[in-house]
């Protein structure tokens, strides 16, 4: 890690605190999901019990947050070490991803968690 500044060791220490953070949250979601599946619920089912729940919106909200830091984060590295990209510019790069998934990311939390069915 040759040159790496304060502000990149913090990059580097997110990406790996969002990494295990987001097993866990994987780690729930897959079980739940699996419970889900085995015990015979349609996802018409599933939808069902997620409506109004905010205790699964909150699960949620926190895992799409912590996707959209660590994936912003790796992509900033992907375009400034192997694609070449100033660090300037893949910072751009990595917000615009960063928001892009949290609006994607909050918008199905939404719509799993309190939007209507239309």
């Amino acid at each position: 890690m040759a040159g790496i500044n304060a502000q990149g060791a913090r990059r580097w220490y997110w990406q790996r605190i969002t990494a295990m953070a987001m097993a866990l949250f994987v780690t729930i979601h897959l079980v739940v999901m699996i419970y889900a599946i085995n015990g015979g619920l349609s996802a018409a089912e599933v939808l069902a019990r997620t409506r109004g729940n905010m205790l699964w919106g909150l699960f949620y909200t926190a895992f799409v947050g912590l996707v959209a830091v660590h994936a912003s984060i790796g992509i900033r590295n992907v375009l400034v070490e192997w694609a070449g990209l100033r660090d300037a510019a893949a910072a751009w790069v990595s917000r615009l991803l960063a928001l892009i998934l949290l609006v994607m990311g909050l918008r199905a939390v939404w719509a799993v968690t309190i939007g209507g069915g239309a």
